[in-house]
Formats: structure tokens, sequence, C-alpha cells
């Protein structure tokens, strides 16, 4: 039952001796929240990150660059305000399961669990490469720059770990754990959930979630050309960065307003796309132009469009039949349902619990918050401009996982 060390770089490791040096406290005391040793750390990484080399080679890792930038993480730790009798400490041993379709997740819950005080191991997946073996290599460079203590501690809590399916591997680090976070969908959910977990612990769980995009047609005819590219750019990153397999990727785009002024409005911002397509020179593989047509003729045959535009190989226009009926799962890198309604009290009936992320452009901050009031919960967790679905925060599917990471202990005298 061996596992390969992937950070800090190891020799392969039994996972009964892993969890017993996870459970050890390391030299220099155990960890805080806020410990000023996992900050140092962190920072290290970031400067990584954000070297232009890798900043140009993987976007989303300048994001996560940013996010994990020394006032960034001040930033998020002073959420964690406490009053009165309570004080705040870390849960204890987290088990992290990532998905694979989104191979740089881990390293944002890992990062928040550590700045809670928490001792990590994280499942990476044997499949992941490109960002994902990136981020591994930032990792143990960052390591080799920190002070002895400081990367004495960090070797000693925080694990990330490769290994094939095994029932006994996940059942081990499951009942060790403290707090256990699954990324990846309904399926991965189910099948980490047959490991039991100590009776104290409990699941975190980041199931299948669906988003779209929202756009004013008012707010679109009055905005200037720059703020149109933009946007469109903007939805370029939401949507092509993890090839729309993100759950906060948008897989629909409703035009707010009436008829006319949708269609425009729609035709342009699909021009505006597909120019920024060509300008990133963005290479559509033969395998998925062939699943967007099969999925795309699929939704035809049953019934859930009334027409299908194909621009070139990177961008699928599906008409819905009727926008009450959309199809949520994913159909392939640049396919995009689209309709028309007249409001955004349109939508209420249709948001589902498993809806995430609404990607929105031209509306008011007045008319977006109506919009989910008016939801009352029903679904939806974040609302944000074009070019901001797939940037992070320490909020995330409802969660305040700062809050989710640690607990508070209240002391009377």
């Amino acid at each position: 039952m061996s596992l390969n060390q992937r950070f800090p770089l190891g020799d392969a490791i039994e996972v009964d001796k892993l969890v017993e040096e996870l459970r050890a406290e390391p030299v220099g005391g155990r960890l805080r929240v806020g410990d000023p040793r996992v900050v140092e750390f962190l920072t290290k990484f970031a400067r990584k990150l954000l070297a232009p080399a890798t900043a140009r080679r993987f976007p989303e890792l300048a994001s996560l660059g940013f996010f994990l930038r020394k006032g960034e993480i001040a930033k998020a730790l002073s959420t964690l305000e406490t009053s009165g009798d309570a004080l705040r400490f870390p849960r204890g041993l987290v088990f992290h399961v990532p998905p694979a379709n989104v191979d740089t997740i881990f390293v944002y819950s890992w990062a928040l669990s550590a700045l809670a005080g928490n001792h990590n191991v994280v499942r990476v997946s044997s499949r992941s490469a490109g960002a994902a073996e990136t981020v591994l290599e930032a990792l143990n460079a960052a390591l080799s720059e920190v002070d002895a203590d400081t990367a004495a501690a960090i070797t000693a809590t925080q694990r990330m770990v490769t290994y094939d399916r095994s029932d006994a591997i996940s059942g081990a680090l499951s009942v060790a754990a403290d707090l256990r976070v699954i990324w990846g969908g309904d399926a991965s959910v189910a099948a980490l959930r047959k490991y039991p977990l100590a009776p104290h612990a409990r699941d975190l769980t980041f199931p299948d979630r669906s988003s779209f995009a929202v756009a004013s047609v008012r707010g679109w005819q009055n905005a200037s050309e720059a703020e149109r590219r933009g946007a469109a750019e903007g939805f370029y990153n939401d949507s092509y960065w993890f090839d729309q397999a993100a759950c906060s990727s948008p897989r629909a785009v409703f035009w707010v307003g009436e008829e006319d002024g949708a269609r425009e409005a729609g035709q342009e911002f699909r021009k505006l796309l597909a120019e920024v397509l060509a300008t990133k020179q963005h290479v559509t593989e033969p395998a998925m132009a062939v699943q967007k047509r099969v999925s795309a003729y699929g939704a035809a045959v049953d019934g859930l469009v009334s027409g299908i535009e194909f621009q070139g190989n990177g961008i699928a226009t599906l008409e819905l039949a009727d926008p009450a009926v959309l199809p949520r799962e994913w159909l392939g890198a640049g396919t995009f349902a689209n309709a028309r309604v007249d409001t955004l009290s349109d939508l209420v009936p249709i948001v589902l619990r498993k809806d995430q992320t609404v990607g929105q452009f031209g509306f008011t901050k007045e008319e977006l918050t109506e919009f989910v009031t008016e939801l009352a919960g029903r679904g939806v967790d974040r609302v944000v401009p074009f070019g901001s679905a797939l940037t992070f925060s320490a909020i995330w599917d409802g969660y305040d996982l700062l809050t989710e990471f640690s607990r508070l202990v209240t002391v009377q005298a």
C-alpha cells in the first residue's frame, strides 16, 4: 500500500507511515491559523507561478499566483475574525481528492486548508499533466528557498501523493482524516463516500455543477467597442481555459431583452469571440470537433434545439427550442446553448440547485441583486462579470472555505 510522494518530492511511502508522519507535531510546534511558516511558503510559491514564462504558458497559474500573494492572503485571513469567548483552531488532518479535468483546483483548497493550520494530504491524479506538473515543480522549488524551520514544518505537514486506485489506501486516508474534501462530480462523491470516516469527521463535497451566462441587450447596445471586445475576451477565458469542463464555465448564454436587439447582439458577440479565438491561435483538436458535432446533432434529435450554427471548429451555437429546457452536461469545448428571455426574472424557474456560476455582462448591481434575491437560494452561488468565472475565491459553492477548514473553541471562566 505505497504512495508516490510528489510534494515534497520523496521516496514511495506506505500509507500507515504517511499517516503517522502527518499526525506528528512538527519541529517548531503545531501549525496555527494563519501560521507565518505557511504564509512564507505560499508567497514564495506564488512568485514562482507569477514568473513571466510560467504565466505566459499557463495563464490560469498566474491567477493562482495572484490569489496567493501576501496581500491577498492577509485579506482572506482578515475575514476569520472571532468574537466573545471563541478561539479558532485548525480541524486537524484534511484529505483532499481533487478532479482530474481541472488540474489546478487542488492547489486552492489545499492552500486555504494549510492557511487554516491543517495538516494535509492531497491525492493528485496520475492523469494530471501540463499545469499540474508545473505546480508540483514550483512547490518543490519554493520549498528549497524558504528557511530551514519553514521547510521542516511544510515537509512534515503537507503532502501531495499519487497512487493507483486502491480501496486500502483511500480507506486508510479517509478514516485518518478529520475532514475529507471531495471534488469532481457526483460519481466521485459517491465513490469516496463508501470509505467510512471517523465518527467526528465529515465531508466537504463539490459535486456536479453547471453554469451559464447572461447578457443584457440594453447593456450591450450601450457598451463601447472596447467593452464589447473585452466581454468577448473575458468569455473566452471563462470557457476555453479548461475546455469548458470547469464547473464554473458557461454552457449556455441567455440574452435578456427584446428579440431583434438580442439577435443582433448575439451575432456580433459570436463574431468578436471568433476573432479572439483567431488572435489566441486557439486550436480545436479533431476529436473535440467530432465530439461537438455529435453532441449538437444529438441535442437536435432530442428536440432540445431549433437551430445549429458552427463557426469553424471553435464555436458551436445551439438555439434552444425552449429556454426552460437547456442541456447542462458538457457537450464539447466551445459548444454553447443560446436563448433569449425578456427579463432576468424569466430565468428564476429555470435555475436548479446544481447551477453554480452566472457570468454576466451589462447589468447593474441592483438588477443582479434583485435576481439573486428572487432566486431565494434555489440555486446559483456566485454572479461574476465575464472573465471572472474561473477566478477562485475563498467563498466557493456557497462555502466560506477558511471557516470550513477551521473550528471554534469557546472558553469561559
